[in-house]
């Protein structure tokens, strides 16, 4: 964990009675449409005036929601990054309309949201199996509906020069390097979001000022460290859409590569839940003094019974109906976790590490 220095003491607790607003840094995990999770949580949170944010740090469809809502909040408030997140969300799922993968009637009837076994999807899978997007380029004419859909919901330029609002960092992998590239808000723009959601067997590798960029989930996903390395706001709430733990070993091709993508983009998560587990274990053993050292407390807002049941596969369903599930269940969790932990916020972290190490 990188040192810090000049760090003030944590505030008092609140008179009793009394409700002081709770400051957070949120950290935003990747996983394509499945990003309308996060949609709904941060739809969830705007509605709480007690909590107010810091800090954002995103990744591929996290980071997405990260621009949209820092933009929206910058243009109307609370009721403002609201009505921008759901204008994103309905315009990606007008281009997922058209998309080579949209299920019809009959295949949601037939196998729910699982594309896996849907002729669509088996053709897509292979095709991107066998070649890459250099040979063949499964979206025709360099179709991505992510830029189209970017370029229409969001002011990159008014959001750039924006240098009060909230700070936001995003993720991406160099593909050179094999190092994390993390944009701050002042330097993103359109490839910086398509950079850090680039699936290398999907998309041609991102250029940006003569680097190529693969998705950052790889190597951050999110990124933590930016959320702490300068300011004092303690709380990190993570908002998680891969499943960290599943009780059933996979059996078949799909499964197998299903939960290798989900460790895959959860490793480097657990690398930093563990290295800011050991740094809190020594500063409450005595070993470590704040300042040079902070606490921080982590939290997250997950429902990992739900998502576990979605195959990678339906990461790239931009169904409306979906998206709509997608969004009510990210809700859901995060009026839960507001229920259970907003009073544990600046005191305490709610999220056992332990139980992931």
């Amino acid at each position: 964990m990188p040192p810090d220095t000049g760090t003030p003491p944590l505030p008092a607790a609140p008179a009793p009675g009394a409700v002081r607003e709770k400051r957070v840094n949120l950290a935003l995990q990747g996983g394509g449409t499945h990003g309308a999770f996060t949609w709904g949580a941060l739809d969830r949170l705007l509605e709480d005036e007690r909590i107010s944010f810091d800090g954002l740090s995103g990744t591929s469809a996290g980071a997405i929601n990260g621009a949209v809502l820092a933009l929206g909040l910058l243009e109307g408030g609370r009721q403002g990054a609201k009505d921008a997140l759901d204008r994103f969300w309905r315009a990606l799922g007008a281009k997922f309309a058209v998309s080579p993968l949209r299920a019809t009637p009959f295949e949601k009837a037939l196998w729910g949201w699982d594309l896996t076994y849907s002729m669509a999807w088996n053709a897509f899978d292979t095709a991107t199996r066998l070649l890459s997007p250099y040979q063949f380029n499964p979206f025709p004419m360099e179709f991505n509906p992510l830029r189209r859909a970017l370029e229409q919901s969001l002011d990159f330029e008014r959001l750039r020069e924006d240098k009060a609002g909230i700070r936001l960092f995003i993720s991406a992998t160099n593909v050179r390097t094999g190092k994390p590239r993390v944009f701050n808000r002042h330097e993103i723009t359109v490839d910086a979001l398509l950079a850090s959601a680039c699936l290398p067997n999907i998309f041609k590798a991102v250029e940006i000022d003569g680097e190529a960029y693969w998705d950052g989930g790889y190597l951050g996903n999110p990124a933590l460290w930016p959320l702490y390395h300068d300011r004092a706001t303690p709380d990190i709430v993570i908002v998680q859409l891969n499943p960290l733990i599943r009780p059933e070993v996979p059996t078949t091709s799909s499964d197998i590569m299903n939960r290798l993508n989900e460790i895959t983009f959860n490793a480097s998560l657990m690398s930093e839940m563990r290295a800011i587990d050991f740094v809190q274990r020594m500063l409450e053993a005595g070993r470590l003094e704040q300042p040079r050292y902070r606490r921080i407390f982590l939290h997250s807002i997950e429902d990992e019974e739900r998502m576990r049941n979605f195959k990678m596969s339906t990461k790239f369903n931009g169904d409306w109906d979906f998206l709509q599930t997608l969004r009510n269940y990210g809700r859901e969790a995060a009026d839960s976790f507001l229920a259970k932990n907003f009073d544990r916020l600046g005191r305490e972290s709610s999220l056992d590490i332990q139980r992931y190490l």
